[in-house]
């Protein structure tokens, strides 16, 4: 039996539908949700697959496409049936397919990795994010491609007035995007998280689709059923995790900056911020106050690399500092350095200060690094690079171009120390490449190979820098900095370059660390691949 309409809301409909201004809000809101959609996407994607610019050509390259198709099918549908009930359907299903990708996208995206890690060898970013674009995103937005031909076919009178309505329609589309692109970028993400960004702009998606069908007086069932959908999404997707495997004991903090998705998990021995959920950590604090067994521990001969050794206080500039292990180990280790720092990241910093002790004395500087290089006018005696996070790096950070202002923000005899995040499994990776650059500006550079991770530490300078650390550091009393001063100059090699070089014009820094990214991984699963060619999934269930 069908529902019976009542006069007042049959009426109330064909006023809403008459109203042209609330189907150029309906334009506009669908403009904002698709581009704060596009952002949201690289904020969940970019703690797995990291934040570069692969990923986030991909993403682009996905939506677009999408959105292409959503409007030729859009199109095709209002002209066959011109009834807006269809369009406002298919908003409701996109809203709650957003608003379910809080609670189920982290779940896809795990399994997705480990199907493609299990099946591929090579490309496992691409196809990954390419997979993950495609089951998540592609079908709430090939919907929201709909949008704009159909709204164009409900608002045209006549053809004397189709110019000014496809303008109109346009207009209201780009002023959403805009507000789109800006809104969860610089407010809903960084106050409230990816999680609710989401929900939120699924919930106004939502409420357009009610406002219709409400004026309407039908479909009301399954208005109900999609609001108490709408309610158990929230529910279930509000507090999910991005590490969601890991044990939440001891967890001090998760949540967004503008730039990361950031966790800080405590332990009886240390405390650590991630800024990647697959990729490792990025800052380490000991509580036992020795040395870490990490990069930051290599990174401390820099000093007694330099001309003058620690027979005096020298000035250290940390490009990256992080939550700041290294300055904390430098003062520790050689009381009276000057250290000051430099991290685009403010939320890294205020928690650096609230979990890692990061020295009230040190002032960090809220900057991208060579912006800041451009304009400070200092020198100093050694300067860190460690702005690189998995394949992440900043081509502008990279480049000859950077080196040599580096260069000439060192005192004579000063020392560059890079952290190379991924040390090489084959030659000609991202870590010759970027050795190379730094050869083509320094005469002198020596790496050494942190054991135990995937860590490479590069010294450059422009004298004898083996010759140097021998001599400074027959001085040292602690026995633990001196076994390790060495340790790095038994196993420190002088890098001879191949003639590689990154320019600000040429740097395909993401290919190169993608290529290097591919290499760790088949080495770090080869044990797990034979495993399950031997024994299957029941084998590999076994060992995980």
């Amino acid at each position: 039996m069908g529902t019976v309409q009542s006069p007042a809301a049959t009426t109330g409909g064909r006023r809403l539908l008459q109203n042209q201004y609330y189907l150029y809000l309906t334009e506009f809101f669908a403009g904002m949700a698709v581009m704060a959609v596009e952002i949201g996407a690289q904020r969940l994607i970019s703690p797995y697959f990291s934040s570069s610019q692969i990923v986030w050509t991909i993403i682009i390259g996905m939506i677009m496409i999408t959105m292409a198709g959503g409007n030729v099918y859009g199109g095709k549908m209002a002209d066959k049936d011109p009834n807006p009930d269809k369009l406002y359907g298919r908003i409701l299903i996109a809203a709650l397919w957003l608003a379910l990708i809080p609670f189920l996208g982290k779940y896809v995206i795990v399994g997705i990795s480990a199907a493609i890690i299990f099946s591929v060898d090579a490309n496992y970013l691409i196809l990954a994010a390419f997979a993950t674009c495609l089951l998540l995103f592609v079908f709430p937005l090939f919907l929201l491609g709909t949008v704009t031909p159909s709204l164009a076919k409900y608002t045209m009178d006549s053809l004397s007035d189709n110019g000014k309505i496809v303008g109109t329609l346009g207009a209201m589309n780009t002023l959403g995007s805009i507000i789109g692109t800006f809104l969860p970028t610089f407010v809903t993400i960084p106050a409230v998280g990816t999680n609710l960004t989401f929900l939120l702009f699924s919930g106004i998606l939502l409420l357009l689709a009610a406002v219709y069908f409400l004026s309407l007086g039908k479909g009301l069932r399954r208005l109900g059923l999609s609001v108490l959908l709408f309610v158990a999404a929230c529910l279930l997707g509000y507090r999910t995790d991005f590490a969601f495997w890991e044990s939440r004991e001891g967890l001090l903090y998760e949540g967004e900056s503008v730039y990361n998705y950031l966790r800080v998990q405590d332990s009886p021995k240390r405390t650590v911020l991630s800024t990647n959920v697959l990729f490792g950590v990025q800052s380490v604090l000991e509580k036992t106050d020795n040395l870490t067994g990490m990069y930051y521990d290599y990174a401390l001969a820099a000093p007694f690399l330099t001309q003058t050794g620690t027979q005096k206080a020298q000035d250290v500039l940390i490009l990256g500092m992080g939550s700041g292990t290294y300055a904390r180990q430098l003062l520790r280790y050689l009381p009276g350095t000057k250290v000051a720092g430099v991290e685009i990241d403010r939320k890294i910093t205020d928690l650096a200060h609230e979990y890692f002790q990061l020295p009230a004395q040190v002032p960090v500087t809220e900057y991208d690094g060579r912006a800041y290089l451009n304009e400070d006018h200092r020198t100093y005696d050694v300067i860190m690079v460690d702005a690189y996070q998995d394949i992440t790096i900043p081509f502008q950070m990279s480049s000859v171009e950077f080196f040599q202002s580096v260069r000439q923000h060192l005192k004579p005899g000063g020392v560059l120390v890079v952290n190379l995040n991924m040390h090489g499994t084959e030659q000609g990776g991202i870590a010759d490449w970027l050795a190379d650059t730094v050869a083509g500006v320094f005469p002198e550079v020596l790496t050494v190979d942190v054991p135990g991770n995937t860590n490479r530490e590069l010294f450059a300078g422009d004298r004898d820098l083996k010759a140097s650390l021998a001599q400074n550091s027959q001085a040292v009393q602690d026995s633990q900095l001196k076994d390790l001063l060495a340790s790095i100059g038994d196993r420190a090699v002088m890098y001879h370059s191949g003639g590689r070089k990154l320019t600000d014009d040429k740097a395909p820094v993401e290919l190169l660390g993608m290529q290097e990214l591919d290499g760790l991984i088949r080495k770090e699963t080869e044990e797990y691949k034979e495993i399950y060619r031997n024994e299957g999934i029941k084998g590999l269930l076994k060992v995980l």
